[in-house]
């Protein structure tokens, strides 16, 4: 099963928040609203039957993918113990029914099979967190409560120890963490994700953010005394350079200023990316576009977004969104990749090039 955009984290990249519960077997039967499911079965969903139906209907279809106990199978399929805190029960069965990404659609699944599925999966795994504590304000009781919350939920990607996995950035270094004392600065960017990237919205109660705010400080501290297993970059490692110089090589031998400007497109740069991150974007830019003019015998240039090229063809995607391709034979092009820049320093950067360029644009906040 897949847990849409976070969950690639639920897809994508992860999802929101997509969660997909992959599964072989026949095809299931179209799935009702939770309630209507319900009212099919012969037995109530919380008795002991029921319960092991699910558990059942699990092993038979999803445990292949997501294991026995719904631990996951990184990187491809991510764990289900959390799942509660992502879908409500009727939007698991919908999810069930339709598919989604690499998931099949599960549309002749009986009623009470998938009521009981839903039901299982929706279950917590062991006791309940929120139950360990309940009438405990210790530190210590929280972060423990707050460990089971994260591994259910949050390891897949920010790594058991919270320093960094797959997809998910390094949290004992997060400013968002630092800054965080009780869950009120964490809580809204859990609650509500993270648009646009890998990471979902989940629904977690003020106990539950307060406990994983309590262990994210305890791994914060940790990490904090032994900086020697940091798995990523801190941001001070990459601060060492001559900004000035930095800034000379932006507008002269680096031949920056051609396609950037620090009023325009790199305004505020260094307020989006700190650290490692920026300094990727820096030497490898992701999601830049190549553009491409295509001039036809009659003199006709067309001009848009590059979609295709090898030896025989050349295609874009005008300002419509329409594709056009022709032949490479009977049009002359000209192809504009900002990619190819960036490429082309890497062979002409020195140490010193790196670093200062850097440090210059860790002044455009």
């Amino acid at each position: 099963m897949k847990l849409g955009k976070f969950y690639p984290w639920l897809v994508s990249p992860v999802v929101v928040a997509t969660i997909v519960i992959a599964a072989t077997g026949t095809p299931l039967k179209a799935a009702a609203p939770l309630g209507a499911a319900s009212q099919a079965e012969t037995q109530p969903a919380g008795t002991e039957s029921a319960s092991q139906l699910g558990a059942s209907v699990y092993a038979k279809n999803c445990a292949i993918c997501h294991g026995d106990h719904r631990e996951g199978n990184p990187p491809a399929f991510p764990p289900l113990t959390g799942v509660r805190h992502l879908m409500t029960p009727d939007q698991i069965a919908q999810l069930v029914h339709t598919g989604r990404g690499r998931m099949p659609a599960f549309t002749a699944l009986p009623d009470q099979q998938l009521q009981a599925l839903v039901t299982w999966l929706s279950r917590p795994e062991g006791p309940a967190p929120a139950a360990e504590v309940a009438g405990k304000t210790g530190a210590s009781n929280l972060a423990h409560a707050g460990r089971d919350l994260f591994h259910q939920n949050c390891a897949f990607c920010h790594g058991r120890d919270a320093m960094g996995g797959e997809d998910g950035p390094d949290l004992t270094q997060s400013k968002l963490v630092l800054s965080d004392k009780a869950g009120e600065n964490i809580g809204p960017v859990v609650r509500q994700g993270r648009p646009g990237t890998k990471m979902p919205a989940f629904n977690f109660s003020e106990q539950e953010l307060q406990e994983i705010s309590a262990f994210l400080h305890e791994r914060t501290v940790d990490a904090s005394l032994h900086p020697g297993k940091r798995r990523g970059v801190a941001a001070a490692d990459l601060q060492t350079g001559n900004a000035a110089a930095g800034e000379s090589y932006f507008n002269g031998a680096g031949g920056c200023a051609k396609c950037h400007s620090p009023t325009r497109d790199l305004a505020g740069i260094a307020s989006r990316y700190q650290g490692l991150e920026l300094e990727e974007r820096m030497l490898y830019p992701r999601g830049a576009r190549s553009t491409v003019t295509v001039t036809l015998p009659s003199g006709e240039k067309i001009s848009g977004t590059l979609a295709y090229r090898d030896e025989f063809t050349i295609g874009l995607r005008d300002s419509s969104g329409q594709y056009r391709s022709w032949q490479t034979s009977r049009v002359r092009f000209q192809v504009d990749s900002p990619v190819d820049a960036h490429a082309e320093l890497l062979s002409r950067y020195s140490d010193d090039d790196i670093h200062n360029l850097m440090a210059y644009l860790q002044t455009l906040h």
